[in-house]
C-alpha cells in the first residue's frame, strides 16, 4: 500500500499533466493514469495533421510515461458524451447569437464526472489534473479554488463550475509552481522531449482554430438557414452586408469586411433578424452585467453586496466590482466601464486570489 492512497491522474500527454503524475508518484501516491479521448479530429473537418490532447501521439506519450514509471494507464473514450454536450452546446450558442465557453462546460459536466466515475471503479479516493490552480478546505467546510502561483498560466477561471462534491476529491499538484519550473522539473526527471513540448491555446475540437469552418461542417445547411444579413449602426442605419450573424462575436474588429472611415466593432448580435450592430469602441463599454447559471465556490450565497474582482474573459485582468445575488442571477456593478461583455462567456468573481464563483454572461 502507498502511504498516501490511490489517485487517478488525468494525463493528456502534455508536460503539465505528465509532471503532475510524476510528482504524485514521487510523493508516494499509488498513481493510475487516465487519458480521455474527447473528440475525433477527422469528424470535425480538420485538414491538417491531428494535434493536441486527443491525438494518437499524445495518448501514446501518456502511456509510455506511465509504463516508464511503473503505474497503470487507461484510455477512456468519452467522445459521445463530449460531443452531445460540449460540441452541441458550442454550435447552439453561436446559433443563438452568443459566444460559448466550451472549456468551462467540459470541466464542469464532462471531465470531472468522467474522472470521478472511473475513480470510483478503480477505488481511487482522489483525482488530480495538471491545472495551474490551488485548492483548500475552509473552516466552514467549503472547498475553495484559488489562483495558481503563475499568474500568466492561472486556470482558475475555467474551474468556476466544478461542484463542492467534486472539489472535495480533487488535487492540483502544479498550483504552487510556475510553468518554467514545471518544464525544468521535466528536464530534472530526464524527460527532455516532454519538457520541450509546445502547448495549444486553441479550442481542442476546432481544427485550425477556425470556428466558422467548424460551424459550417457541423451544420451543413448553415449558409442556407442563416444567409447574409445587414450590418447596422446603433440607430438602425444599414451600412453593409455580413455573411451571417453566427460568424461574428462581440468586440470583433478584424475580418468585418467593411470600411467606415474609423475603427468599428461588433457591439450587438441579433439572431432574430440576422443583423449585426457595429459601433465605435465607446459603444462596447458597460458598467453593469447580469450573470446566469451561477455556481458559488467560497460562500454558499452572496445576498449582500460584496466587493470582488470580476473577469469577463479568460485573459481579462479583471475589474473591481460589487456583486450581489438577485434570485437566480448575479448582478455585477463595475466601478469603471468595462469593454466587450459578450453573452455566453463566463463571468468569474474573485476575492483576492480566491475564486468566489462564476456564471454565464446574459
Amino acid at each position: 500500500m502507498s502511504k498516501h492512497g490511490r489517485i487517478l491522474v488525468a494525463m493528456s500527454g502534455g508536460v503539465d499533466s505528465s509532471v503532475a503524475a510524476i510528482m504524485l508518484h514521487e510523493q508516494g501516491y499509488e498513481v493510475i493514469g487516465l487519458t480521455m479521448k474527447t473528440w475525433d479530429y477527422a469528424s470535425s473537418g480538420g485538414s491538417s495533421k491531428e494535434t493536441g490532447c486527443c491525438s494518437l501521439d499524445s495518448i501514446n506519450d501518456a502511456r509510455a510515461l506511465a509504463v516508464g514509471y511503473g503505474f497503470p494507464h487507461y484510455i477512456l473514450d468519452i467522445r459521445n458524451e463530449f460531443g452531445n454536450y460540449v460540441i452541441d452546446n458550442f454550435v447552439d450558442e453561436y446559433l443563438a447569437g452568443r459566444t460559448p465557453n466550451p472549456c468551462v462546460l467540459c470541466n464542469t459536466h464532462i471531465k470531472w464526472e468522467a474522472l470521478l466515475k472511473r475513480a470510483d471503479k478503480l477505488d481511487c479516493e482522489f483525482i488530480a489534473t495538471g491545472h495551474y490552480a490551488n485548492i483548500r478546505q475552509q473552516d466552514n467546510g467549503r472547498y475553495v479554488v484559488s489562483k495558481g502561483r503563475d499568474e500568466n498560466k492561472d486556470q482558475s477561471y475555467v474551474l468556476w463550475g466544478v461542484s463542492q462534491e467534486n472539489l472535495a476529491r480533487t488535487k492540483f499538484p502544479l498550483g504552487s509552481f510556475t510553468k518554467a519550473e514545471i518544464r525544468q522539473m521535466a528536464l530534472d526527471y530526464g524527460q527532455v522531449e516532454l519538457a520541450g513540448k509546445s502547448e495549444s491555446y486553441e479550442i481542442c475540437f476546432v481544427p485550425d482554430n477556425d470556428y466558422r469552418a467548424f460551424l459550417r461542417h457541423k451544420v451543413e445547411d448553415l449558409d442556407q438557414r442563416v444567409g447574409p444579413g445587414n450590418f447596422i449602426l446603433t440607430d438602425g442605419t444599414v451600412v453593409g452586408k455580413h455573411q451571417g450573424y453566427p460568424f461574428y462575436t462581440i468586440g470583433q474588429r478584424k475580418g468585418l469586411g467593411i470600411a467606415l472611415g474609423q475603427p468599428m466593432f461588433v457591439t450587438q448580435i441579433n439572431p432574430h433578424n440576422n443583423t449585426v450592430v457595429l459601433g465605435v469602441a465607446e459603444e462596447l463599454q458597460r458598467k453593469e452585467a447580469w450573470v446566469r447559471d451561477l455556481n458559488l465556490v467560497k460562500y454558499e450565497s452572496i445576498t449582500e453586496p460584496l466587493q470582488a474582482v470580476t473577469k469577463i474573459r479568460y485573459k481579462d485582468a479583471g475589474s473591481e466590482s460589487s456583486i450581489v445575488q438577485m434570485g437566480e442571477h448575479m448582478k455585477v456593478d463595475f466601478h469603471h466601464h468595462v469593454s466587450g461583455i459578450a453573452p455566453g462567456q463566463s463571468a468569474v468573481f474573485y476575492e483576492g486570489s480566491d475564486l468566489l464563483g462564476g456564471g454565464f454572461l446574459m
